[in-house]
């Protein structure tokens, strides 16, 4: 895609995300209630062959990156704003994994009657508007967007934390968790295409490393909490990695998160 539509053209990509996260998830629970655990890691193992298939057959290929032009791996991290950016990925991801890991955990501690398959649909199609608000806006108001989808996921902490008893605030409190991170991972790789220029491809490799340690860091941190309390004490750690994440992107005005992109 031209640069001026990168952002948009991510978004696109990225709408097979929530709908994987909201289909694949009670999928594979109804395979292994109903069937047998084998079958998820079977149904997992064709998808992927389909996946190389379609890649090899309907991917175009593309040109890597001149010699002239290529950094070393510890010189892509110094470059202005991706280490920045490096760490709001880690410290939001973060935010993002110790709550939806152990999602039915909070929701049977909550006592809402509100089966976790339908809560994961109903933050899939959430996400879907999210990605859709990203890939309208994402080209021209790029630190906005991020600022937006932090203060939103800290909104939803606090929602979950304070209206866990009520059934209706638990749907608004998905709704707006879905809409913040639908656009998240397009919104991040925007910011470190723009950041790291011709180094791109490597810099977006360091953000997929931070994005899955936080996805690691999340679970064993959520584990830990729900082995010596409720799932309801989720929330409330959920808000301070996004919170932190919040007063990165505000504080990085130049490079990471430009004023005035």
């Amino acid at each position: 895609m031209p640069p001026e539509h990168a952002g948009r053209a991510l978004a696109i990509a990225m709408t097979g995300t929530p709908i994987a996260l909201a289909v694949g998830t009670p999928l594979g629970s109804w395979l292994g209630t109903t069937f047998d655990w084998r079958w998820s890691f079977g149904a997992m193992s064709l998808l992927s062959v389909i996946t190389i298939v379609l890649a090899v057959l309907l991917v175009p290929d593309a040109a890597g990156q001149r010699a002239a032009s290529r950094m070393p791996l510890r010189a892509v991290v110094g470059i202005a704003g991706v280490s920045v950016i490096l760490l709001v990925v880690f410290a939001w991801m973060l935010a993002h994994n110790i709550l939806y890991t152990y999602l039915s955990s909070y929701l049977r501690a909550a006592g809402v009657d509100l089966p976790i398959d339908l809560a994961l649909v109903v933050f899939g199609v959430a996400a879907l508007i999210g990605i859709w608000v990203t890939g309208a806006v994402v080209d021209r108001a790029l630190r906005g967007l991020v600022l937006t989808s932090i203060v939103l996921f800290c909104a939803v902490g606090g929602i979950f934390l304070l209206g866990h008893r009520s059934l209706v605030a638990v749907l608004i409190a998905l709704s707006l968790w879905g809409i913040a991170f639908g656009g998240a991972a397009t919104q991040l790789q925007t910011a470190m295409r723009e950041a790291s220029g011709a180094n791109g491809d490597v810099a977006n490799a360091l953000l997929t490393v931070s994005f899955n340690l936080a996805i690691f860091a999340g679970g064993a941190i959520g584990a830990v909490l729900i082995d010596s309390h409720d799932g309801l004490v989720l929330p409330g750690v959920m808000i301070a990695p996004a919170l932190a994440a919040l007063v990165v992107v505000l504080t990085s005005r130049r490079s990471a998160f430009p004023v005035g992109r």
